[in-house]
């Protein structure tokens, strides 16, 4: 066939556009209210219709989420560190396609956006290391008198709803969901608002890797509207708040008092500056246990 006809041929065909969904529970579900919005590039183009989260998908991630909590928190830390190094893999294997998306939805040229990307994808391999290993940082056993074991080891604290940040598409929202399931806690993520389809995409990205339905589960929509439910949710546990604005995050604080959740406050962050353990050990517990030595 010739250059010429197979032009011709390209130009015959249908564009096959994508279809974003929420993911929730492993699966992959349109928001229950029907409802979408528009999704566009720095330029003002059209790009996708994003499914426009209700409080009812919130809730319906919270309990995929709390369902997935004790499988995935009793699993030995070198399996969560091989599960999430397999999500690694996924992500280079779909490379491409998220220096696409990441580009549109931040702007940047291709060589920038492919290393944002390359960077989002080192640093999830960076947190999938440190699974086994937090805790010989953050615990140990203690010096007590008396004829007694003494040992302090760091637990998950549950659900955590995260605010995932409203900039930096890819390189930030695995720089904040990494930690938390690193650890062994479950995610309910709040993408960008104005650039979600990156997360979205991740989603498809921990369907076909190990990570079992529930352990992150991502919505899209208005920030506010989905975040709200969430804080006042008395079965989550943790709000990480990176992505709320000033007054936001003040009247989710106030939310989450009603049950003590434990809060991440919005600060500055440059998300391609060495993470650091901060997030890591932001969403642990620790548990200090007396045992008698028996002599």
């Amino acid at each position: 066939m010739s250059e010429k006809s197979e032009k011709t041929a390209e130009q015959r065909r249908l564009g096959v556009l994508k279809t974003y969904k929420l993911y929730v529970g492993g699966k992959f579900p349109r928001s229950e209210s029907g409802r979408v919005y528009e999704v566009q590039d720095g330029k003002g183009n059209w790009l996708a219709n994003a499914p426009l989260s209700s409080r009812k998908d919130a809730r319906d991630a919270v309990v995929a989420a709390r369902k997935a909590f004790g499988g995935w928190s009793g699993a030995t830390a070198y399996n969560r560190g091989q599960v999430l190094y397999r999500v690694a893999e996924m992500l280079e294997g779909r490379r491409d396609q998220f220096v696409r998306e990441v580009a549109d939805a931040e702007g940047l040229s291709k060589s920038k956006a492919a290393a944002q990307v390359d960077a989002a994808i080192d640093r999830w391999v960076w947190y999938a290391g440190w699974t086994d290993k937090i805790a010989q940082v953050v615990g140990g056993a203690n010096p007590v008198a008396g004829p007694f074991f003494n040992l302090s080891t760091p637990e998950p604290t549950g659900v955590v709803a995260v605010l995932a940040p409203q900039e930096s598409s890819l390189l930030g929202l695995v720089s904040v969901i990494a930690p938390v399931v690193a650890t062994g806690n479950t995610a309910v993520v709040v993408a960008s608002e104005k650039a979600p389809l990156p997360a979205l995409s991740l989603g498809e990205v921990l369907a076909t890797s190990d990570v079992p339905g529930g352990v992150v589960n991502v919505l899209s929509g208005k920030t506010a509207e989905i975040a709200a439910p969430l804080a006042a949710h008395q079965d989550v546990n943790a709000l990480d708040l990176t992505g709320a604005d000033a007054d936001l995050a003040r009247n989710l604080e106030v939310a989450a008092a009603d049950n003590l959740k434990r809060v991440l406050r919005p600060q500055p962050v440059d998300f391609t500056a060495d993470p650091g353990t901060s997030r890591l050990t932001a969403f642990l517990e620790t548990k200090t246990v007396w045992h008698p030595m028996g002599v």
